[in-house]
């Protein structure tokens, strides 16, 4: 029998492309929520000896990790044999050591919530960096894919002389392979973060690439802050005017706007977080993966 998966939350169309993609059943799914804002789950669809999913990107992630680990435990006491978490985005890995006393490592205690309710979690593209790997702190099986190539594919596609531009040294590995790809040009920033806010950019001598199109590349994008500065310096030496893309489109109330102000063309994002920017579908990123 196929595995049965669920959609939690916003219907982003992960669920219908897994069903489609996979032969996975689309199993419905009800959470009530009550007046006091408590949570119920009703779980309609048989999953007795079965393979379960639940297919939901956690970004703005506390409203949903209590119906999210209800609805984990609901099949586990309706007999689910195996559960998977599909999380194209995974939320709760940037505070990944202690940076002022009396801080907890968030990411450590996430991963210990989330491994305590699935069998296995394939995310796309976590932001790791003092991590090694998601398996230094989640004791379940994990997953990780990427969209390096989609993103490379779509600049080809898009982009008539590129250059290939990373927010930092720890992007220097996936942003060098998005260069390959594309057969462009690449170089790394350097960013001093000063606060949650704050983020000071060096740009290197750009000189030669006056007559390339620069493709600013992050997996986040959250305030903006990095790429706007980068941006602001662009449009000081006369470069054309720049595509900024993210993988995670984690954007506050007014970062796509900023983005454009400040001199951006276009702000393309990936499908990971449903967001009108999303120009660069990953569905096929799971069209060759089995289900655990």
């Amino acid at each position: 029998m196929n595995p049965i998966v669920f959609q939690l939350f916003e219907d982003t169309g992960l669920a219908t492309m897994l069903e489609q993609e996979l032969s996975l059943e689309r199993g419905k799914i009800e959470i009530h929520a009550f007046p006091d804002e408590e949570n119920l789950i009703r779980i309609e669809s048989s999953v007795n000896r079965r393979k379960v999913v639940f297919a939901t990107s956690l970004d703005h992630p506390n409203p949903k990790i209590l119906p999210l680990l209800f609805a984990a435990r609901t099949a586990r006491d309706l007999g689910a044999q195996n559960l998977t978490l599909i999380a194209p985005y995974l939320p709760y890995m940037r505070q990944d050591k202690v940076f002022q006393e009396g801080e907890g490592i968030s990411s450590k205690y996430f991963a210990a919530l989330l491994s305590s309710h699935f069998d296995h979690l394939i995310t796309i593209d976590p932001h790791l960096h003092r991590w090694h790997s998601l398996q230094d702190i989640y004791t379940m099986t994990t997953t990780v894919l990427h969209a390096t190539k989609i993103i490379a594919h779509w600049i080809q596609g898009n982009v008539q002389s590129p250059l290939i531009l990373g927010p930092d040294g720890e992007s220097t590995q996936w942003v060098s392979d998005v260069a390959k790809i594309a057969q462009a040009p690449f170089l790394v920033l350097e960013k001093i973060r000063t606060g949650d806010l704050e983020v000071k950019v060096s740009v290197p001598d750009l000189g030669s690439f006056q007559n390339r199109t620069p493709i600013l590349v992050d997996d986040i994008i959250s305030s903006g802050k990095t790429m706007i500065q980068t941006l602001e310096h662009l449009k000081k030496i006369g470069l054309p005017s720049p595509i900024c893309i993210g993988i995670h489109a984690l954007f506050s109330k007014s970062t796509y706007e900023d983005l454009l102000n400040a001199g951006a063309q276009r702000v393309i994002t990936c499908n990971t977080i449903k967001h009108f920017s999303n120009g660069i579908k990953i569905n096929s990123l799971f069209t060759s993966h089995e289900i655990p």
